[in-house]
């Protein structure tokens, strides 16, 4: 086992801690991990610890840390898209507690692959990105990937017919339901609310959710314009998240052009759920994003 230890480091007159996982020898580029959510730096079932070991013992150094407000830094909490300064003070701090460090891939899952890509083309140090089940959720957009990834599922299901044959499922309700999603898809200040009751749980176990914002899908194609480096998209085929992010792309050509580019590389597990939850799903999300890391 490698010998991790704890750093803290100011931003804006309030001090952050972090846990850097050195390697064994000198390093020229590291893995900055952005949590997501009201997560701290071990992240869902120690999701961002064991990754963060992993990449250590294949010879990538990581920085995973708390932004102010979360965990163990201090400070007011704020969203994800309001940590710019946050992710500098961090990527100053990995630097400084290795000086051989040239170049920084920032690692994010969720709403921390949106705050990654929001930050990436501001910062020259960071040559890469790895986004994981990337935010890009509007009402509207939920409502549609609802529709489409969730409904379609379930009207294929048996299960589902039995219950409706045999009267444990309020068939009223359901169809109530449905159209009112059908509504907010096309209607976007309708979605919020009828999506509200019916959407199915496609975050973390701890049930948290980044607050909605109806110019994000904007924001993230200019963010993904402005970065001039390396982008690794991995997604999980059983994660409405993904569904939608990947949904918003498919309909928008600027977004394919951007995807086809010879600097993006993406990677799906057909049966993973948001964060990746087994071990076999962690590993092969460890292990693409070591090779991705020393592929250039």
């Amino acid at each position: 086992m490698l010998d991790e230890r704890a750093l803290s480091f100011a931003c804006r007159g309030e001090t952050l801690v972090g846990i850097l996982s050195p390697t064994a020898g000198p390093a020229t580029r590291g893995v900055l991990v952005i949590v997501g959510g009201p997560q701290y730096r071990a992240g869902s079932h120690r999701q961002f610890t064991l990754l963060a070991r992993a990449l250590a013992a294949r010879g990538i150094p990581v920085l995973r840390f708390d932004y102010r407000g979360l965990g163990d830094s201090a400070g007011a909490a704020r969203s994800f898209d309001q940590v710019d300064e946050d992710i500098g003070a961090a990527i100053d701090a990995f630097q400084a507690a290795l000086p051989g460090l040239r170049d920084v891939v920032l690692w994010g899952l969720c709403d921390g692959a949106a705050a990654a890509l929001f930050y990436g083309h501001r910062d020259a140090r960071v040559r890469g990105l790895v986004l994981l089940n990337p935010w890009a959720r509007t009402a509207a957009g939920l409502a549609r990937s609802t529709l489409k990834h969730y409904y379609w599922q379930r009207l294929r299901d048996p299960a589902l017919w039995r219950k409706l044959f045999s009267g444990r499922l309020a068939a009223g309700a359901a169809l109530r339901s449905m159209l009112g999603l059908l509504g907010a898809a096309r209607r976007p200040a309708a979605a919020a609310a009828a999506t509200a009751a019916v959407a199915p749980a496609p975050l973390p176990r701890d049930g948290s959710a980044p607050p909605l914002s109806a110019d994000l899908p904007a924001r993230l194609l200019d963010a993904m314009q402005r970065f001039q480096g390396r982008v690794l998209f991995i997604f999980s085929g059983a994660d409405l998240t993904a569904q939608e992010f990947l949904d918003m792309t498919k309909a928008s050509r600027r977004w394919q052009q951007l995807l086809a580019a010879p600097t993006v590389q993406q990677q799906t597990l057909a049966a993973a759920d948001h964060t990746f939850s087994t071990r076999a799903w962690r590993d092969q999300v460890a292990d693409w994003t070591a090779q991705w890391v020393q592929a250039w």
